[in-house]
């Protein structure tokens, strides 16, 4: 039986997402204890290009799908490519990243290959050559290890848990074309448009200011009480100032302040900054489970008693409406 170890790379409009590099550097240690290759495979439109950048994370082969049909994603003509590479060569393990792309696709090869599925791991560990993977559950109160009994061995990792390496633009790898057979007319489903924003998404950013309901109740005259999303401004300011992103809760999204892709929490996006700002947060345990990998957490929140702050690393109790603005200028100054 092949024990080699593959990733399924994720790229977008003809760039390697963050998570690929971490869960490569995570794949490369695997394959380097199983004492076995590490292939990765790549789909889409123009991006033959790329294989290079994944050998220099670790791949010994990339297997190129390049089709205008794969330009766009859909899970109609990812899976059944990917699934029947599975099948010819066999791997052991296949891992992907656990974002909204490949939490779907990997659904979908569960079920066409008819193999177990372990989701959203922080943690890998091989006994005997079987791969044992920790979940988290009930909001990072708890942990399973999974252990898949069917071949190849798939799971997910979480965004930001595995460091990815540096590197070794001397590495190459072996590029295996794949002979791509998709009929336009058998997808049910056709990505008619997509608009780039040109906004970092949140589980790829180094800093995220994020903002909660207290963002519509501003006390300090001109901010908007009866337009809250306008109010966000001072956050992306200061977001942009420090090089990261903007994130909200999953009520400020349901209201329509920002977008759902900002929405961090359970049911939303788990990240895992460097730092994290929760500005106006009161920390509910759904939203603490979205940012428990975060490495610092800072709060501002006029509610000396909210639960956010026993998350958080420093705290300032205080109306965010002036601490915000405030910090911003500090941050100016620093920065010249």
């Amino acid at each position: 039986m092949a024990k080699d170890v593959w990733v399924v790379a994720e790229q977008r409009a003809g760039e390697i997402k963050k998570i690929t590099f971490e869960v490569l550097t995570e794949a490369r240690r695997l394959a380097d204890q199983l004492g076995e290759q590490m292939c990765a495979v790549l789909l889409g439109s123009g991006i033959g290009g790329l294989a290079n950048t994944l050998a220099h994370y670790g791949a010994n082969k990339v297997f190129v799908a390049d089709d205008p049909n794969l330009e766009k994603y859909t899970a109609d003509a990812y899976t059944p490519i990917v699934a029947d590479l599975v099948k010819t060569h066999e791997p052991s393990i296949l891992l992907m990243g656990a974002t909204s792309q490949s939490k779907d696709l990997s659904s979908k090869l569960a079920a066409k290959l008819d193999i177990g599925l372990a989701n959203d791991c922080v943690e890998f560990n091989l006994q005997d050559g079987v791969l044992v993977a920790k979940r988290p559950v009930y909001g990072m109160k708890a942990f399973l290890e999974v252990v898949c009994e069917t071949r190849p061995q798939m799971a997910t990792c979480r965004p930001g848990v595995f460091k990815a390496a540096p590197p070794d633009e001397s590495k190459t790898a072996e590029v295996v074309n794949v002979d791509v057979k998709l009929d336009p007319a058998a997808l049910k489903t056709k990505v008619l448009d997509m608009t780039l924003t040109g906004k970092m998404d949140v589980t790829e950013a180094d800093i995220i200011v994020s903002g909660g309901m207290g963002m519509g109740t501003p006390r300090v005259e001109g901010f908007s009480k009866d337009k809250p999303a306008e109010n966000f401004y001072i956050l992306e300011n200061l977001a942009e100032l420090l090089g990261g992103t903007t994130g909200c809760t999953r009520l400020v999204a349901d209201a329509g302040w920002r977008p759902g892709s900002e929405h961090i929490g359970l049911t939303g996006k788990q990240v895992a900054p460097t730092l994290y700002i929760a500005c106006g947060i009161s920390g509910a345990i759904q939203h603490l489970a979205g940012i428990a990998a975060s490495k610092y957490v800072a709060a501002v929140n006029i509610d000396p008693e909210a639960p956010i702050f026993k998350r958080a690393d420093w705290g300032i109790v205080g109306d965010l409406f002036k601490v915000v603005p405030a910090l911003t200028e500090e941050v100016k100054k620093v920065k010249g």
